[in-house]
């Protein structure tokens, strides 16, 4: 069988948003449960080669991968539901195929013949689409058509779709499709037209669906399911209801409730499977659902208006959260409107600080007053990227002294470039894909806070940078109190920093989110939320203390 891999796509239709990443994640998990080695590809319509050089607001966060590509925010979801890795072969852009088709024909692979979009742009995205499955490492490939059935810039993925359920056998390629059942409240009652007419769009490209995942907020009642499977020319049992769930990582449980892993394994005549085993799932969950206490984190960003940008982020917390059995509340504060006169007003009461990634100048100030506010009271901190960077000119400002110390991301001509520019970066004018990407080898100092939490001195985290720590500053740093004490072993390059006689204070160059998953949280979110949760119980015992004095 592990030669002869199976497909499953899944499609989106009526709307955008219906969340066909975690149903592909979902059913993921489900069939590797019962034994099954399964990956998820994303195939996303837009014309450039990845998100690398999207605005967040444009896309969500970019997600890098263990190999070093800048990928779609889906991706994390598979990671997180599956604990397994994904490479750039997981995420294709329409960008990509047509780079690769037109360098094809530039180099005459095509003897002469006209290059359309079909059979040569079909032909790439077929390619692509069979590309894991022929590894060898599969039993099952997962790919998730980006976008909605209907879009223009989707048709060419969809027709690829179509001709592999014509090439393939039936017991090797099967369809999801997902949709939606609105609720009308006026009329009290479901829906089922858009997701007729979504599927009768589809049948007109020629792809039939076999299975139908309805997104309501209602349940579905075997009426309506029966509805549906005639109206849309599908069996009743594969008409699956997809209830909103508090979380996202019920969602597996949802499905399997509803029997959507039982249905694709019988369309795809799979008979050796185990029994699922999703018991460490359910005690996630169970800690997830019931935790013992709470914690409030500030999360200090500039694009806080849409939470995809910092999904991995916000994740991670939750895994976290669960692990140290607390409700993790995250606050978002836009660094752009932190001043020193209301710094105090805006961060009292919370039990941590996380100042977030980012690029460019806008809201920078805010984050170094909200770093050196974590400094000065004794919050926990933790910085990543660019937050580690700002916190390495906070304390080179207001500790040592070097008033007009930054970056040279943001003021090329400053006097002290205590973060300054990659070495191997200056010569690089293409801004795409040319970032320090992907996992890189860190060797922690023995006894430090980050020794503590990994457990072990060397460790491989991903990194998503151009700037670095100025090493020429390292020495006065580390004799006033900021040690570097996790080293890149080939470049020396500083990848964390701590200051040893704060309660919780690391920085850390790499993304520790992007390696955060249910069944192995991110030990950095761990031991932060640890020491928020630290935090919280001694200001309410200070709290408790000062009001018992009081009344007495």
């Amino acid at each position: 069988m592990k030669n002869m891999a199976k497909y499953i796509f899944v499609t989106g239709g009526v709307t955008s948003s219906l969340g066909k990443g975690i149903i592909a994640a979902s059913l993921a998990k489900l069939l590797q449960a019962r034994g099954l080695s399964v990956t998820i590809q994303k195939l996303d319509p837009y014309i450039n080669i990845d998100p690398g050089t999207l605005n967040p607001y444009e896309h969500g966060e970019c997600y890098v991968t263990e190999d070093g590509a800048e990928t779609d925010l889906d991706l994390g979801h598979y990671e997180r539901f599956l604990n397994t890795f994904t490479s750039q072969a997981n995420n294709v852009t329409t960008g990509k195929i047509y780079q690769t088709v037109i360098n094809k024909e530039r180099n005459g692979d095509f003897l002469g013949k006209t290059v359309q979009v079909v059979p040569h742009i079909t032909d790439e995205i077929k390619r692509r689409m069979l590309l894991l499955g022929k590894t060898g490492e599969f039993d099952i490939v997962i790919t998730e058509i980006g976008g909605t059935v209907g879009d223009i810039e989707s048709l060419p993925f969809i027709e690829a779709v179509r001709q592999l359920q014509w090439e393939l056998p039936e017991d090797r390629v099967m369809v999801i499709h997902l949709t939606l059942v609105p609720y009308l409240k006026a009329a009290k009652e479901l829906k089922t037209k858009p997701t007729q007419h979504s599927v009768k769009m589809l049948s007109e490209t020629g792809v039939h669906p076999d299975v139908l995942v309805c997104r309501t907020e209602e349940p579905l009642g075997n009426d309506i399911k029966r509805k549906i499977a005639l109206f849309c020319n599908v069996k009743q049992e594969a008409v699956i209801e997809a209830m909103d769930a508090a979380t996202i990582y019920e969602v597996p449980l949802l499905m399997l409730r509803e029997k959507l892993d039982i249905i694709c394994m019988k369309k795809l005549k799979i008979t050796e499977f185990n029994e699922p085993n999703l018991d460490k799932w359910k005690v996630y969950l169970d800690k997830l659902k019931y935790p013992k206490s709470k914690v409030t984190i500030g999360l200090i960003g500039k694009y806080i208006e849409l939470q995809d940008a910092y999904k991995s982020i916000l994740e991670s917390f939750i895994h976290a959260g669960a692990m140290n059995e607390v409700k993790v509340q995250v606050i978002n504060v836009h660094s752009e409107f932190i001043t020193e006169d209301n710094v105090s007003e805006k961060l009292e009461g919370l039990d941590g600080l996380l100042v977030a990634p980012g690029f460019g100048t806008r809201g920078i100030e805010g984050k170094i007053i909200a770093v050196q506010y974590a400094r000065e009271t004794g919050m926990p901190f933790f910085g990543i990227c660019l937050g580690m960077q700002m916190a390495v000119i906070e304390f080179a400002r207001n500790v040592l002294g070097l008033k007009g110390a930054h970056s040279t991301e943001m003021d090329p001509k400053t006097s002290d470039a205590v973060i300054n520019m990659m070495e191997e970066q200056k010569k690089i004018k293409m801004m795409g894909g040319t970032m320090r990407l992907g996992a890189y080898p860190c060797e922690l100092t023995e006894d430090s806070l980050a020794h503590k939490i990994y457990g072990k001195t060397s460790i491989s985290e991903r990194h998503r940078h151009r700037y670095e720590f100025n090493s020429d500053y390292l020495e006065q740093f580390e004799t006033n109190g900021m040690k570097a004490t996790g080293i890149n072993p080939d470049s020396g390059l500083v990848e964390i920093i701590e200051i040893t006689d704060h309660p919780f204070f690391i920085g850390v160059q790499y993304h520790p989110e992007l390696k955060s998953t249910v069944e192995s949280p991110a030990p950095l979110f761990v031991g932060f939320v640890a020491a928020a949760k630290e935090h919280n119980e001694k200001t309410s015992s200070t709290k408790a203390s000062t009001l018992r004095d009081a009344l007495i």
